[in-house]
């Protein structure tokens, strides 16, 4: 959690400073630490294989932890659309706008406090 919460610091700093790709970048991957994080720390029957890659941790956040209800829908859905902008921003050509920036920024550090409230460091959830 402690790289989630680094990677959403980073991207508000990116963002005043204009760094909108980079912005998008850090603010997915404050949200994917998050979700693995929140992953491991559930009871979710999770390979940790799994949860490190990109399609394998937002299917498995999705299917443990979005669709049992202990994670609002939103979250889960905020998460892919983070991920869609994130490829836009690492490998398209085309360049970010400043709306689609501020707005994974904002749901960034939104996940990652809501991850550090619903499955804090050191818990088990199937307690």
């Amino acid at each position: 959690m402690t790289k989630a919460m680094r990677a959403a610091e980073s991207a508000q700093l990116l963002l005043k400073s204009g760094d909108l790709d980079g912005a998008c970048n850090r603010a997915y991957y404050a949200m994917f630490d998050a979700a693995r994080a929140a992953l491991l720390t559930s009871s979710a029957p999770v390979e940790a294989e799994v949860a490190r890659t990109h399609g394998g941790l937002i299917s498995a956040f999705s299917y443990h932890l979005v669709k049992t209800g202990q994670v609002p829908k939103e979250l889960g859905r905020a998460l892919n659309r983070a991920d869609e902008i994130r490829l836009v921003a690492d490998y398209q050509g085309e360049a970010v706008d400043q709306i689609h920036a501020e707005w994974a920024v904002a749901q960034a550090t939104a996940f990652v406090q809501a991850m550090r409230d619903r499955f804090p460091p050191g818990s088990d959830s199937s307690q």
